[in-house]
């Protein structure tokens, strides 16, 4: 499972990143047009991407201390509108991520509190069944022991052989004259 997990990972990132594209190049269109979009949004970041990447460069070359030049006001607009954008593909992914994570929880949160219902419907049922085992069990021990039952079926066959002795035995039928 983990192994298909990837490439559905890779082709879910690979189809968010082509649907936040059109976003995100509008919103660079907007950086490059609007001079206070380009002046206080993309500058500022483009200029510490630049700072911070020669910075970076340099110590590894190993020159320390070397002024590092701003960049120009038309590279950095485009540099400042690149990050942009990217870093507008990059919410939009972060934010189907935590919508997913969220819709997972929920789905998690269901079908936790459909086991707790199955759970307590079960503990119900067999609370239930201890008071019908109880009501039997009490049935049970108010009813007379079988060797009562056998000792009044005895009771029973006497009293019938006693009347039957007493009755006189029935008369035999009449024979039927020849006249008929």
């Amino acid at each position: 499972m983990v192994v298909g997990a990837f490439p559905m990972a890779k082709l879910l990132y690979l189809g968010i990143r082509q649907v936040s594209k059109p976003l995100a190049n509008r919103i660079k269109e907007a950086a490059r047009r609007s001079e206070f979009f380009k002046t206080y949004i993309c500058l500022p970041p483009a200029q510490l991407y630049h700072w911070v990447e020669m910075r970076t460069k340099m110590r590894i070359m190993g020159f320390r201390g070397t002024v590092i030049k701003p960049l120009n006001e038309e590279a950095a607009a485009e540099l400042g509108a690149e990050l942009l954008g990217e870093a507008t593909i990059f919410i939009v992914g972060g934010g189907c991520l935590v919508l997913e994570y969220w819709r997972h929880q929920m789905q998690q949160r269901n079908k936790e509190e459909q086991q707790q219902a199955a759970w307590d419907a079960m503990r119900a049922e067999v609370g239930h069944l201890a008071l019908a085992v109880e009501a039997l069990q009490a049935q049970v021990q108010v009813a007379p022991p079988q060797g009562a039952l056998e000792e009044l079926r005895a009771q029973v066959q006497e009293v019938r052989a006693q009347l039957r002795a007493r009755d006189p035995p029935p008369a035999p039928p009449a024979a039927p004259s020849p006249a008929e």
